[in-house]
């Protein structure tokens, strides 16, 4: 067996289902999971009938690299949202169609890290893969499995939940390998500024590492004006239209509510995504063809996106006016999280408010891990804001209750 399976730790839901393990919640009060970032708004009703129109493309096998039609789709919605020129987003080799972001982040650190490049080093120490922290649990699995190091820069509250990338060390530059760059932050929903981007680009530069921009949350923000910025607007910024060492990873499952078809991309520097691809089609992750039918459908409708981004405006109002006179709370920039500071230990916070309340929250702690004698998650949890409105502000009021007992 591969022994670097061993490194892996429990998956946070598997860790939170052991924390409710000797609980009894009230089971007059119906369950409201704010634990699992699920979309539950309804699919756009015109892309199921996309799917339901095209059933007979179940017998042709899909190509690993797409449908050309999604892959100019996509490059045309680069385009439009992201301010960059036209024609900048070749279609055929700057856009690569995934099975949703989940498995592609997993992959793209097998393709790219250069494990045996360590090998030939005289002090033999493993590539590093830098990871923000808090982070989505798929990048610490990714570097492990490629052979490399996960480093984890803390996402702190004095520095609105952005790394500090001027406190990595130059030996630990040295060894980067790839970057994984999450913005909209999850838990955090902090959007990492366009000047950072620019700072950690020509860090790029100069130590030559890859970065990985995860961008699932980018179309759910607050302020309709202003929209989070993207690596690739920033690349277009600085006079980069070969976006050299940057790759974007986008989704439909959060934008559209589409969690379940599995549909997404990857775009950016054309000389990565040819290798990348090569992997992919040994990988056997082509995406089905009435599913990239679909997606055309998706990435070319702004409304029903708009319509979504208003839903989740309404509910973290809500919620924010039951919560912010218990407890320090405000919206994110964007993503659909509340990442909240807890009074007591956010275990104990999330095991007790499921056992009095029937509430599920997730322990920050379980999405962060401790450096420096320090856990970023400590004292915080997240909570989802994707159940409907009402049951929203059930479980804020609930949350309330079980704040002002603790008092």
């Amino acid at each position: 067996m591969n022994k670097d399976l061993e490194l892996l730790q429990p998956y946070p839901f598997e860790k939170l289902k052991q924390l409710f393990s000797d609980t009894t919640p009230p089971g007059e009060l119906v369950h409201i999971p704010l634990s699992i970032g699920e979309p539950k708004h309804k699919s756009p009703a015109f892309v199921l009938q996309t799917i339901t129109d095209n059933l007979d493309k179940l017998s042709s096998y899909p190509t690993t690299k797409g449908l050309p039609e999604l892959r100019q789709t996509i490059a045309s919605w680069l385009e439009r949202r992201f301010n960059l020129n036209k024609n900048d987003v070749c279609a055929e080799s700057h856009v690569l169609p995934v099975n949703g972001t989940r498995e592609a982040l997993f992959a793209f650190a097998q393709t790219v890290v250069n494990r045996t490049e360590s090998d030939t080093n005289s002090d033999k120490m493993p590539p590093v893969v830098i990871s923000p922290n808090p982070f989505y649990q798929i990048y610490e699995g990714a570097a492990f499995l490629s052979g490399a190091q996960p480093v984890f820069l803390p996402c702190l509250e004095e520095n609105n939940f952005i790394p500090n990338y001027t406190a990595v060390s130059e030996d630990t530059w040295q060894r980067c390998q790839l970057v994984y760059l999450c913005s909209p932050g999850n838990p955090t929903g902090s959007v990492t500024p366009a000047e950072t981007l620019k700072q950690l680009i020509e860090l790029s530069d100069k130590y030559d590492f890859i970065i990985a921009s995860d961008e699932c949350y980018s179309e759910i923000y607050q302020d309709e004006a202003n929209p989070p910025v993207g690596l690739l607007e920033v690349c277009q910024q600085l006079g980069r239209p070969d976006f050299k060492n940057c790759v974007i990873f986008h989704s439909l499952s959060k934008r559209s509510n589409l969690p379940g078809l599995r549909s997404g991309f990857v775009a950016g520097d054309a000389d990565i995504l040819k290798r990348f691809l090569q992997y992919r089609t040994y990988h056997g992750c082509a995406m089905p063809v009435q599913h990239q039918l679909a997606s055309i459908a998706a990435w070319n409708d702004e409304k029903h996106v708009q319509e979504n981004r208003e839903l989740y405006r309404e509910k973290f109002a809500a919620v924010t006016r039951i919560l912010e006179d218990i407890i320090p709370v405000s919206a994110p920039d964007a993503s659909f999280y509340l990442w909240v500071k807890t009074p007591i230990c956010d275990e104990l916070f999330s095991r007790e408010l499921f056992n009095q309340q029937h509430v599920t929250v997730l322990p920050g702690k379980y999405l962060a891990r401790e450096v420096d004698g320090i856990n970023p998650g400590d004292h915080r949890v997240r909570m989802a804001l994707v159940a409907p409105l009402e049951n929203c502000i059930d479980a804020a009021n609930r949350i309330k209750t079980f704040i002002t007992s603790l008092s």
